[in-house]
């Protein structure tokens, strides 16, 4: 009993790291419609803003993997906290010396945090329990993250975007420019509060989460976890997943508040348009609320595949028919997203050889698809439409749901090549 409920006080706290980076997460999407009319930048160029955030996942995840093996995970939780706020310094350095690039590299530095952080709390919140409901509780844990992402374009519109509407061609005034980098300032001096709030109540829970987690440590090289995942096909095909998927979230995330402002779509101000860009957040919040229910009964793979073709086909709708419909579509994509990430994390766990931190590091790195997806989605926007954007994550949808049938077509493993168990029934 005493095991059991130290296992629940572990899991909740994890589950409020998820909240957390979630919440910053989101907030790269009001800024990269905030930083194009700071700076007067293109499409594409904005888009750097989203590239800079998650390239850090193609840089940091490896090595935060080999951490997170050698190390007690409070003490990589702790240490990717720290970065994530010197991120938000970085960004207030940026925005008072009004520098672009050194935004990007404020970007950078947060989402490296993020990184280490989610290498060490995704495969812990799936172990912090029976191994039957491994599904369930990352799901859940997602849930939260999504609260943070409903959250954070909220923050983001009311303080990053009022004040900033240009119409095509212009520029902001001096002061209207010189309050937006000011409300760059309010906006990450909270995120850097929040983020010492949560490193506090980690601190604080620091024994049962140790209590309640697996045993770590571990000689192995960056080398050796390169070569154990690659010589593992599920986790290639659970990196390539992951790429995509997050790809195409975020090359719709960070498109959105533009998307609806554009005059062929909704024609609002663009301060209101990010106030939607919530709903669709709101969308995978609820979706992973419910997922988590139906994955006590419902094979996960099952889920999958009906979410990636509904968001496919969604993604067609905008891309055929735009305008009002279009929006509507777009919004309703965050429903579908809801249990990708975790579900795919969990069925490429239970099928990878290679062992539960190598696969967690590599599935991390492959987040890096979302800096390279928006850039494309966003150079299709400045040579055509937004609608015409969306093509880019239909055609990734539409590769997920190859994966969900293929996870469906093939069992889980009894166990991983270290040892422990990772896989179960679902």
């Amino acid at each position: 009993m005493t095991s059991r409920k130290s296992a629940t006080s572990a899991f909740a706290a994890v589950t409020a790291l998820f909240f957390g980076w979630g919440f910053v997460t989101s907030l790269v999407d009001p800024l990269v419609a905030a930083v194009k009319n700071i700076f007067s930048l293109t499409n594409v160029e904005a888009q750097l803003s989203a590239f800079a955030f998650f390239i850090a996942y193609g840089v940091v995840s490896l090595p935060a993997a080999l951490l997170a093996r050698r190390l007690r995970s409070t003490t990589s939780i702790i240490l990717a906290l720290g970065l994530m706020v010197a991120g938000c310094l970085s960004i207030l350095f940026a925005s008072n010396i009004a520098v672009y690039p050194v935004v990007l590299i404020g970007l950078f530095i947060l989402a490296s945090g993020v990184t280490i952080l989610q290498v060490a709390a995704n495969p812990l919140a799936a172990v912090l329990g029976p191994p039957e409901r491994s599904h369930f509780r990352l799901t859940f844990s997602q849930a939260f993250n999504s609260l943070g992402t409903v959250l954070g374009p909220l923050l983001g519109a009311s303080l990053l975007l009022d004040g900033i509407e240009t119409a095509p061609g212009e520029v902001l005034d001096d002061a209207a420019r010189a309050n937006a980098l000011a409300a760059i300032d309010t906006a990450f001096v909270g995120i850097a509060l929040l983020i010492a709030l949560i490193g506090l109540f980690i601190w604080l829970m620091r024994h049962r989460i140790l209590a309640a987690a697996p045993p770590t440590g571990s000689s192995q090289s960056a080398a050796d976890m390169i070569r154990e995942a690659f010589a593992s096909r599920w986790t290639l095909l659970g990196g390539g997943a992951i790429f995509l998927y997050v790809g195409a979230e975020v090359s719709i995330g960070t498109q959105m508040a533009l998307f609806l402002h554009d005059a062929s779509v909704w024609d609002v101000p663009l301060q209101r348009a990010g106030y939607f860009v919530s709903l669709y957040w709101l969308g995978a919040m609820v979706g992973r609320f419910i997922g988590s229910g139906l994955m006590i009964s419902t094979p996960a793979s099952r889920l999958l595949t009906i979410a990636t073709a509904a968001a496919a086909v969604l993604c067609v709708t905008v891309f055929l028919l735009g305008g009002e419909i279009g929006g509507y579509a777009a919004l309703s994509i965050g429903l579908f997203n809801s249990i990708m990430f975790p579900t795919i994390f969990t069925l490429t766990l239970e099928r990878s050889t290679a062992s539960k931190e190598v696969t967690s590091g590599f599935l991390c790195t492959a987040i890096v698809g979302g800096a390279f997806l928006p850039l494309l989605a966003g150079a299709i926007s400045d040579a055509m439409s937004y609608e015409r954007s969306f093509i880019i994550p239909a055609l990734c949808y539409a590769c997920l749901s190859g994966f969900a049938v293929l996870a469906a077509r093939t069992r889980p493993n009894s166990h991983g090549s270290d040892g422990s168990r990772v896989t179960l029934s679902h």
